[in-house]
């Protein structure tokens, strides 16, 4: 007899909840609370890492787990975020009489989240790094756009927009490699790139109410930075390689 599947594994509960966070976080953007749907990303964020975390230290590893966690990651990171830039953008269209077609153009960062968690799990080169964006950061940067245009603080139109999704679309499916966080012992100089990212990460958090920026707004400037120091990176091996 065949052994049973088991679903209600600590670590896939923790999935769960996940999932509901990003379900919570799309009724949130369509009503058009950014702030509270800003919130669920976060919690989903928190119980994205808490779930692999908990596979670890129960060593409950499963082939069901991995696949709910990319289910789970889909919405909250795949579609929540998109929806939130769908309905701010919905309005910017509306008040500067823009074409309002522009407001779906955000779904084409759910398409290539998708794309980018089926590579994820198929490619047994990303255990420790990424090759492309991960989706996490794309829906951290893309929420905290959508409260920064929501709140209008920086004065960003609609047609700013398109090319920003455009190229963050690129990044989730491209080959670039970008560090990640599983990092398995602490020696400072194999894990310079990461410590030199969470000292900028720190000094932008203090820097950000100097400007008088939307509350969480200053994910969008960090997860710039994950990205130029990921690309400075790539860019300097390509060319150390041409040599």
């Amino acid at each position: 007899m065949a052994n049973q599947i088991r679903l209600f594994t600590v670590p896939n509960i923790i999935t769960c909840f996940n999932l509901i966070c990003g379900c919570a976080g799309i009724v949130f953007a369509l009503e058009g609370f950014a702030l509270d749907a800003m919130v669920c990303v976060l919690a989903a964020l928190v119980l994205d890492f808490l779930d692999g975390f908990a596979a670890r230290l129960l060593k409950a590893y499963s082939p069901v787990g991995v696949q709910l966690d990319s289910l789970a990651d889909m919405v909250s990171f795949g579609t929540l975020p998109a929806v939130m830039l769908y309905s701010v953008m919905r309005g910017m269209a509306a008040t500067e009489g823009a074409c309002e077609l522009l407001a779906f153009s955000p779904f084409l960062l759910t398409v290539c989240s998708a794309l980018r968690l089926a590579k994820f799990n198929v490619d047994g080169r990303q255990t420790t790094s990424f090759f492309g964006l991960p989706t996490p950061a794309n829906a951290l940067f893309f929420a905290s756009v959508s409260l920064i245009c929501a709140d209008n603080s920086l004065g960003i139109g609609i047609w700013a927009l398109p090319p920003l999704i455009a190229l963050f679309a690129f990044l989730l499916v491209s080959e670039i490699p970008m560090f990640s966080f599983k990092i398995k012992d602490f020696l400072p100089e194999k894990h310079s790139l990461q410590l030199a990212f969470l000292l900028l990460s720190g000094v932008m958090m203090l820097l950000c109410p100097l400007y008088s920026l939307p509350i969480f707004a200053v994910f969008a400037p960090i997860v710039l930075l994950y990205i130029l120091l990921n690309v400075i990176k790539w860019m300097w091996k390509i060319t150390k390689t041409k040599k």
